[in-house]
């Protein structure tokens, strides 16, 4: 296949100012040399996240690249959105790896840490040298962050965490897990490190979609803590539900690099494959579902980066996040089956990545908030009736 030069049909490039494009273009250099010759091997032999490339996205400011300070890169929100759209056109599991790192480990120790816990951790996670997790979803708590079960009770001057979490990214490979649980006094962050007694993290094998990605889940037993080792900033459901509207943010643009890959890939397959005397692009039925994927893919170009400019204006609102999150991975996992199908046969193996995409986007469409969550979410904001 061709060298992956983007999709931008309504010339959306004339907007990105050069430090944007700069990013969009290291990451995509990135993908394209490095991690893709890699994906393969990883998804056919044990569906393992290739962790020797983590020190290079260290290096390149790929961890909380939007995040000011402690060695993070202190990118513009367009321009993170951008990191975060090439870096899944290589795979969901990567953009998954670097949002969970920046969005949901790095993100709360940055807003709501110490001043002692910041200086610890995100210099170390920043570069890379550390790896982080988020410990929020639970076996019978998905999406319904309210309805957790894991404790943490005040022993003296400890503080006793009890409770499991469930599709945790990174989970095996954290130096420290960012664990919500419920105190007397509301919901509450803990830093967990690696090591600690009681805690244990144990890999979720069998997974059809994100094979290039570790998904784990934590045990919590008697594991005690001190104070030091909890977020003093915030209390309540605003701690996880605002890492987890930093991470939707990142999705959403994330989701056009998925969309974005399996369009050109389709693109490219179909002028090259002959069918009845003539290249498959010729047909009509195939070029009503290719203008259809470039379409979407604009209209989902056009959502994110009106959602970034809002967002380093300092307006951006949840719901926003939660309409763009549910267009672009609802249309990005349309796009992936359209182009599946018409890559025939040859679209079931992974010499072809449009298959890998599908699978993977199923999973993103569930985790964040589902498609349906994130429908409820945007029907309370402007009825004002709360359908759940």
């Amino acid at each position: 296949m061709a060298e992956f030069t983007g999709v931008d049909f309504l010339q959306l490039d004339e907007l990105f100012d050069d430090e944007e494009q700069l990013a969009r273009e290291t990451v995509r250099d990135f993908v394209s040399k490095e991690f893709l010759p890699r994906i393969q091997e990883h998804i056919r032999l044990d569906g393992s996240f290739p962790m020797e490339l983590v020190p290079k996205l260290g290096e390149l400011g790929m961890f909380g690249a939007n995040l000011q300070g402690y060695g993070c890169a202190g990118m513009n929100n367009v321009a993170y959105g951008l990191v975060m759209q090439e870096l899944e056109r290589g795979d969901s599991g990567l953009r998954s790896f670097a949002s969970v790192q920046g969005s949901l480990v790095m993100y709360p120790i940055h807003s709501y840490g110490s001043e002692a816990q910041k200086e610890r951790w995100l210099p170390e996670l920043a570069s890379g040298n550390a790896v982080g997790c988020f410990g929020l979803t639970e076996p019978d708590a998905g999406s319904h962050v309210g309805g957790m079960l894991t404790r943490a009770e005040r022993r003296g001057d400890a503080w006793v965490l009890n409770g499991t979490k469930r599709w945790i990214t990174n989970g095996s490979l954290a130096d420290v897990s960012i664990v919500w649980a419920k105190t007397d006094d509301g919901v509450q962050g803990f830093l967990v490190e690696r090591g600690r007694p009681g805690f244990e993290a144990r890999d979720i094998k069998g997974k059809f979609s994100l094979r290039a990605s570790v998904t784990s889940e934590l045990f919590l037993q008697d594991v005690e803590l001190s104070d030091d080792d909890r977020l003093p900033g915030v209390r309540g459901l605003r701690g996880p539900l605002s890492c987890l509207t930093q991470a939707r943010y990142g999705i959403a643009w994330g989701a056009i690099g998925a969309a974005m890959a399996c369009y050109d890939e389709a693109l490219q397959y179909t002028r090259e494959r002959e069918v009845q005397g003539g290249p498959l692009a010729g047909k009509q039925l195939t070029q009503e579902k290719l203008v259809f994927m470039l379409t979407e893919i604009t209209k989902s170009q056009l959502l994110a980066l009106r959602l970034g400019r809002l967002k380093d204006a300092g307006k951006l609102h949840h719901t926003m996040v939660s309409m763009a999150k549910r267009n672009n991975v609802d249309v990005a996992l349309q796009i992936a089956r359209a182009a599946r199908d018409l890559l025939g046969a040859n679209g079931i193996v992974d010499d072809y990545q449009s298959m890998r995409h599908m699978l993977n986007l199923e999973t993103v469409r569930t985790y964040e908030g589902t498609h349906d969550v994130h429908t409820l979410i945007l029907g309370e904001h402007i009825t004002g009736f709360r359908a759940i």
